[in-house]
This record gives C-alpha cells, structure tokens and sequence, in this order.
C-alpha cells in the first residue's frame, strides 16, 4: 500500500481562530443586560400599581434594554488591518 502525502497550500491553512464577536460587542451586551435589569427592578417597586414608573418608564427601559442587546449582536466594528 503506498501512502500519500497532501499539503495543505490553500488560505484556509491561514485562517485566523477567535471569538464570534469583538470585545465592544461583550460590553455592549453587559450593558444591554444592566439596562434590562434596571428596568425591571423599577417595575418591582412599592409604590402604587398604576404609577408612572411601573406603568411607562420601566416597560421603555427594558425595550430599550432588549434593543440595545439587539444591537450589540449585529454591531459589527471596524477592522484594524485593512486586509482582514
């Protein structure tokens, strides 16, 4: 049995292994958590139910937060090399 040897001279051989997303992406989807955290702490308070915090201001905070958690996935930030 003869055996064969393959090189291997395409570019995928040079392809580069990393994260699925950049450092700002991880920070903006921390901080996209916060924000949604935030809102949900303001629609647990112990005022009254029909306050302006629980009934607008927590539910546009948390849309927000979600919105921001929307963005953080397809944020793509620009390249440092110009051949990437």
């Amino acid at each position: 049995m003869s055996e064969k040897k393959f090189k291997t001279t395409s570019s995928n051989s040079h392809a580069k292994a990393g994260f699925a997303f950049e450092k700002i992406n991880y920070q903006l989807l921390i901080a996209s958590i916060v924000v949604v955290l935030i809102g949900f702490i303001l629609m647990m308070g112990t005022e009254d139910i029909y306050s302006f915090t629980k009934i607008t201001l927590a539910p546009l905070v948390v849309v927000l937060g979600f919105a921001l958690g929307f963005v953080s996935i397809l944020y793509k930030p620009k390249s440092k090399n110009a051949q990437d």
